[in-house]
């Protein structure tokens, strides 16, 4: 076949493909007009992940070309301009613009929705209680530098809930509108520099290492300064127009960040979800022991288990935890009663999907 034959039958999947994507978003309106009616949310991240992974296997059952994160990534655009037909949506996300933070929500919402910058991960959660953004977007932990403590802080005051998480590979590229041998000072956050301090030390031993606020700001100062560059990700450097000259140079290969989405209310199950809860046991030996006791015999695995200072009481202590599986299910349900036996507060911070790594 030529060249020229193979376009037009690409022309004419690409006519049909349009037709089937409008047809789509009219029926996606009639689901927006219902929704309103029954005053139920927009979004849905249940749905939307069992939607997901129902195309990821039609694609696997037909033998097809693109993989799992492929296909996903072109149904996320879909998904978002379905989102902005049904209600103009607003995410709010620990900014500045182009942070791994942005970037993470635009992994999961696409390019279709409003997003909005706050300075602080209260911000955050303040925009969203007041009504002034649908959902959030605040980092959670990280896979080399743990839990990230100003999010668990927040959540012991906030009603907010957790309904969605996004796992995210964190890529730290050198990036600059220079050559490498002209580089003579190189900005980053400062965790984003101790991430990538042997490959700094193996290939730039003699370059200056400079603290920025965060890597925006430090994209910003390589684009402005003269034999500058910068640590940072992709978005930020395609936002101050610089080029990649080293990418993925941290240390780990594992290097990844665990978000969270955060909203007034959680999500039904989906088969394969996971539950985050915050507690605080009763002052008395072997009161953690017996808390979690019940998750053990029940056998729910507990994924993450973090503490932190109350900051109402000298030695009082919450502990933050992960548990497999729907808040809704009996064996939850049970295992989390009797923790409440032996607790002085318990509070389920949400319960949503099990998502795979973007």
């Amino acid at each position: 076949m030529t060249l020229s034959a193979i376009r037009k039958k690409i022309d004419i999947i690409d006519e049909q493909l349009v037709k089937l994507f409008n047809e789509r978003a009219d029926l996606v309106h009639e689901v927006g007009m219902v929704k309103k009616v029954e005053g139920t949310a927009i979004y849905a991240p249940e749905r939307e992940e069992q939607v997901l992974r129902a195309l990821v296997d039609k694609n696997s059952a037909f033998g097809g070309r693109l993989p799992e994160k492929a296909i996903r990534a072109i149904y996320r655009e879909i998904m978002s301009a379905s989102l902005a037909l049904e209600k103009d949506l607003t995410i709010a996300y620990f900014g500045p613009q182009s942070t791994n933070t942005h970037q993470a929500a635009r992994s999961k919402f696409g390019a279709s929705v409003n997003y909005l910058a706050c300075t602080t991960i209260a911000d955050v959660f303040d925009t969203v209680a007041r009504g002034n953004a649908d959902y959030g977007v605040v980092p959670i932990e990280n896979s080399t530098e743990g839990a990230i403590n100003h999010t668990l802080d927040v959540f012991m005051d906030s009603d907010l809930r957790i309904c969605a998480q996004i796992l995210m590979k964190i890529e730290n590229h050198l990036v600059a509108k220079i050559a490498r041998d002209q580089i003579e000072k190189i900005y980053s956050h400062p965790q984003v520099l101790g991430q990538c301090r042997n490959w700094l030390r193996q290939n730039l031993p003699h370059v200056d290492l400079i603290e920025a606020s965060s890597t925006p700001r430090a994209a910003q100062l390589a684009a402005t300064e003269a034999h500058a560059a910068a640590i940072t990700g992709a978005m930020a450097a395609e936002v101050h127009g610089l080029t990649t000259l080293n990418a993925s140079i941290q240390d780990s290969p594992n290097n990844a960040t665990r978000f969270l989405v955060i909203g007034q209310s959680a999500s039904p199950p989906t088969g394969s979800d996971r539950t985050s809860l915050m507690f605080c046991v009763q002052d008395k030996p072997g009161a953690l022991f017996s808390a979690l006791e019940p998750f053990n015999r029940l056998k729910i695995s507990m994924s993450k288990i973090e503490s932190r200072p109350s900051k109402r009481k000298a030695w009082e202590y919450f502990f933050f935890a992960d548990v497999d599986g729907h808040a809704s299910e009996p064996k939850l349900v049970e295992a989390i009663n009797e923790l409440e036996n032996h607790c002085n507060f318990v509070k389920i911070l949400g319960t949503y999907p099990r998502t795979p790594a973007v």
